[in-house]
């Protein structure tokens, strides 16, 4: 299937987008990639080296005539969200990416499509390979681990660059020219639970699935569906349904997985006196008014009622009401608005994942703001509400923001040069994403950034995909850019 991906244009970066998608490379377990990317610089004849966490850097001397010129770092992270399909069957530790050109847009046979940030990556290589596109001296940056912790980034070797301009590849919208981003903190929350012999004769497994998922800080604004939440307030609901005779306990939950995608599936296993189909029933007019209230962002959403095993262990009462009343009140979604930026989102939480099973519970969010007091003041208030249920907590992963300068050489360089190209105002912004480029304007303080990409749609989630005239476009302008670069002062 990959076939056809490889005859689009640009055809040098389809080609290595494609070949790129065949290695697998969660976050985390990137040595296979990293080791072809460093192979691809020596058969180039390029410099090439790794620092102690595995990020690969490679040097690309100017083409003749612009040795003067400003050295530019493109920077992209090498590792993908590994989202999939229930009903897929596949494995992203040993299997590549099976993709598929649908109309004008490239996608993935039930699974993330990797085009984030590997349409970035494949642009690099491209450029890395080249030897007809006029260009400054290059430093290619791939760094690691990004999506579940931006650990390449934070952990990035000191005094490693040494260029003045930094574009950062990994915005999704070809309109929009990135200049600043929200940091973020993961939240972890675990205790082991009271437990005690299950008193229901029937098993049931209560679950929430066909949520359209999203990137947890690009998508939070759009009000898409938590499958984490929606199955908490099913089963506040369920409780205060029972009676003595239709009593619930809880014996285990299973929902959502990274930190930065907003669930769409989440499972609860309980025990109960009546069968599933009669709680089906009981329950189907709010199974209703969930639906009403997400037909626009989640119309494929559905709570279903299944028969399973009676459990021998559920949570006592006193643990279970203070697990799902944390949960129920744990904040999701926007917390403030930006009051500067119109149409920014300054502060959200991701209730990420929630895990039960024998008494164990675990539970991580990430909580995201542009302004990093904010952000810890969110974070110390979901910190409250599990400390009430008995929770201990964890902080890890916390990076800074990008403080927005829309007066930068280069944020107006390329506006310029994109106002010129295609006759319109581009998307001058800020997002409520965690970029790199925060973590890496920290090591490196005087980097002058902007971040752009191509479109691509449904990042974070089995809908990714990615807009093949748009790369087109962005490709264009990424050249343009390149042949301009400001000469040294």
């Amino acid at each position: 299937m990959s076939e056809a991906v490889r005859q689009l244009e640009p055809t040098a970066l389809w080609e290595r987008f494609a070949d790129l998608n065949a290695i697998p490379r969660p976050s985390g377990k990137e040595e296979a990639v990293c080791t072809w990317i460093t192979g691809l610089a020596q058969q180039a004849g390029l410099d090439v080296s790794s620092d102690a966490v595995g990020n690969v850097l490679v040097r690309k001397p100017a083409t003749s005539g612009m040795e003067s010129r400003k050295t530019v770092i493109l920077q992209s992270h090498v590792d993908m969200v590994c989202q999939k399909n229930n009903d897929t069957v596949f494995d992203f530790e040993t299997e590549g990416i099976r993709m598929k050109v649908d109309g004008d847009w490239v996608r993935a046979e039930g699974t993330t499509l990797g085009a984030d940030n590997g349409l970035g990556v494949a642009t690099m290589l491209a450029l890395m390979e080249s030897e007809d596109v006029p260009h400054p001296p290059l430093e290619l940056l791939f760094t690691i681990d990004e999506e579940t912790g931006m650990t390449g980034a934070l952990e990035l070797q000191r005094g490693w660059l040494t260029g003045e301009i930094l574009l950062n590849l990994d915005t999704e919208d070809d309109r929009e020219i990135g200049i600043g981003c929200a940091g973020g903190i993961d939240l972890g929350f675990s205790s082991e639970l009271a437990t005690a012999p299950g008193t229901g004769e029937h098993g049931i497994i209560v679950e929430v699935k066909g949520g359209s998922g999203g990137h947890s800080g690009m998508d939070i604004h759009k009000g898409i569906a938590n499958a984490n939440k929606l199955l908490v307030r099913m089963l506040r609901e369920m409780e205060h349904a029972g009676n003595p005779s239709s009593s619930v306990e809880l014996a285990g939950m299973d929902g959502g997985g990274l930190r930065n995608a907003i669930p769409r599936e989440a499972r609860a296993v309980i025990a109960a006196d009546i069968p599933a189909s009669e709680w089906a029933l009981r329950m189907s007019s709010l199974v209703e008014d969930l639906q009403a209230e997400y037909r626009t962002t989640d119309p494929d959403l559905v709570v279903l009622f299944h028969e399973t095993g009676a459990p021998d262990l559920v949570l006592g009462q006193p643990a279970q009401h203070g697990l799902l009343s944390s949960l129920d009140a744990c904040p999701n979604g926007i917390d403030r608005m930006s009051p500067d930026i119109p149409g920014l989102v300054q502060t959200s939480n991701n209730l990420a994942r929630i895990k039960l099973d024998a008494g164990k519970v675990e539970v991580h969010c990430l909580t995201r703001s542009s302004v990093d007091t904010e952000k810890m003041d969110l974070a110390r208030r979901i910190e409250a509400g599990f400390d009430m249920a008995g929770l201990g907590s964890t902080r890890g992963g916390a990076y800074p923001g990008w403080t927005p300068d829309p007066n930068s050489e280069i944020v107006r360089m390329m506006t310029d040069l994109y106002r010129e190209l295609h006759q319109e105002e581009p998307l001058v912004l800020a997002c409520h994403a965690g970029l790199e480029c925060g973590i890496l304007g920290s090591r490196y303080p005087g980097l002058d950034m902007v971040s752009f990409g191509p479109t691509i749609l449904g990042a974070h989630s089995p809908d990714e995909r990615a807009c093949v005239s748009s790369v087109t476009k962005y490709w264009a302008w990424l050249l343009e850019a390149l042949a301009r670069t400001p000469a040294q002062s």
